[in-house]
C-alpha cells in the first residue's frame, strides 16, 4: 500500500470502533478491489452535490478510483449550479429556527433552499436552463436523444467564463474529462427536469424523447455491466439510497433472471445510509437482504455505515486516495 497522508494517518489512529470501524473496513475493501483490478460503480442521492462531494469525488474520478456514476437528476445539476454560482449561494446555519416568514423572504429573493444552502434561482438554474433550451431545441430538430448529462457536458464550455469555484472541484467536469458512464433514473425529478416538461407543454420540444428513458437507461448500463465484468469485478457504493441506489444495483438480477444469462454479482458493497431497517425503507435494508434478490453473494464483502453521508463519503475517498 502507498504511503498514506497526515489524514489517512488520523482515521487508522482513531477510528477503531462503532462506525468509525465500519468506516475504515469499507476503506480498506475500496482499495482492496481497486488493487484487485476492480471497477467501482458509485450511487449518489441526496444533495451530495450541494454538500461539496465533488472537492473529492473529483478527484476520485481523476485517478481512476471511479468507474461509473449513478445519480439523482438533482445531483447531476446542483454539481454544475454550484461550478457558475458558487459566489451567490447564501448558507443559512440556524436553518432549524426558521420561521415560515422568514422561508418566504428566502422565496421572494430566488433563493431555494437545501438544509442550511441556499440555491440563488437567477444565477444558477436560469442560468443554466437558457443553455440547456438550447440544447434540447436543437436535438430535437436534429431527432436525436441523449442522456441528460450529454446535455451538460455541451455546454461546459459555454459555461467556463463563468466558473467561480476551481474547476477541479467539480465531479460532472471531472466525468466529462474522463468520458464516465452516467446513469440518472428518473432525471424528470429535477429542476431542470422541470424545465424539459414545460418545454414540451409549450411546444418549444417537439418531442420529449430527446432526453433518453429511464427503460434506455437501464438497457445502456446492463450493456456497460455485462462488459466490464468480463476482465473486473465490479464494486458497489452506494451514498444514500431512493432511486440513484435502487436503480443500478437491480441490473444484476435483470441479467440473470429476466435475460436468462450469466452475469458476475456485485463483488463489493457499502452503503452510507441513515434510514432504519425496521421501517421496511429498501434503502435502510441490511446487505444480506441483498442476497434474497440476486444482487449479493454469501461472500460479497459487505459493509454498511450508518451515519451522515457529507461527513464519512468525504473521509472515506480521501482515505482510498492517500489523503
Amino acid at each position: 500500500m502507498s504511503k498514506k497522508g497526515p489524514l489517512s494517518q488520523f482515521m487508522k489512529n482513531n477510528f477503531l470502533h462503532f462506525n468509525a470501524a465500519a468506516l475504515m473496513d469499507a476503506a480498506e475493501g475500496y482499495i482492496h478491489l481497486m488493487n484487485s483490478n476492480g471497477k467501482m460503480l458509485i450511487t449518489l442521492a441526496g444533495a451530495m452535490s450541494t454538500a461539496e462531494l465533488g472537492k473529492s469525488l473529483a478527484e476520485m474520478i481523476r485517478q481512476d478510483k471511479v468507474h461509473a456514476i449513478c445519480c439523482t437528476g438533482a445531483n447531476l445539476e446542483e454539481d454544475i449550479f454550484n461550478l457558475v454560482a458558487h459566489d451567490h449561494y447564501k448558507r443559512v446555519p440556524h436553518y432549524r429556527t426558521l420561521h415560515a416568514e422568514e422561508e418566504m423572504v428566502l422565496f421572494d429573493e430566488g433563493m431555494n433552499r437545501v438544509t442550511d444552502t441556499c440555491i440563488p434561482e437567477a444565477e444558477a438554474m436560469k442560468k443554466v436552463e437558457q443553455l440547456m433550451e438550447e440544447e434540447w431545441i436543437k436535438a430535437d430538430q436534429n431527432n436525436e436523444s441523449h442522456p441528460p448529462h450529454r446535455y451538460l457536458w455541451n455546454i461546459l464550455k459555454a459555461l467556463e467564463p463563468a466558473y467561480q469555484i476551481d474547476s477541479r472541484h467539480s465531479w460532472v467536469l471531472a466525468a466529462y474529462e474522463k468520458k464516465l458512464p452516467i446513469y440518472t433514473p428518473g432525471w424528470e425529478d429535477s429542476t431542470l427536469g422541470n424545465g424539459l416538461a414545460s418545454e414540451c407543454i409549450k411546444g418549444k420540444v417537439k418531442n420529449h424523447h430527446v432526453v433518453e428513458s429511464g427503460i434506455e437507461t437501464m438497457i445502456r448500463l446492463a450493456a456497460w455491466y455485462k462488459e466490464t465484468m468480463i476482465e473486473h469485478p465490479i464494486g458497489f457504493f452506494q451514498i444514500g439510497g431512493g432511486i440513484a441506489g435502487d436503480f443500478p444495483i437491480c441490473v444484476v438480477p435483470m441479467i440473470t433472471q429476466d435475460l436468462k444469462e450469466t452475469a458476475n454479482l456485485w463483488s463489493y458493497f457499502c452503503q452510507i445510509s441513515d434510514s432504519t431497517t425496521s421501517y421496511g425503507s429498501y434503502s435502510g435494508a441490511v446487505p444480506n437482504e441483498k442476497i434474497t434478490w440476486g444482487k449479493l453473494g454469501i461472500e460479497t464483502p459487505k459493509f454498511i455505515i450508518e451515519s451522515d453521508a457529507t461527513i464519512v463519503a468525504p473521509l472515506i475517498f480521501s482515505y482510498v486516495l492517500g489523503w
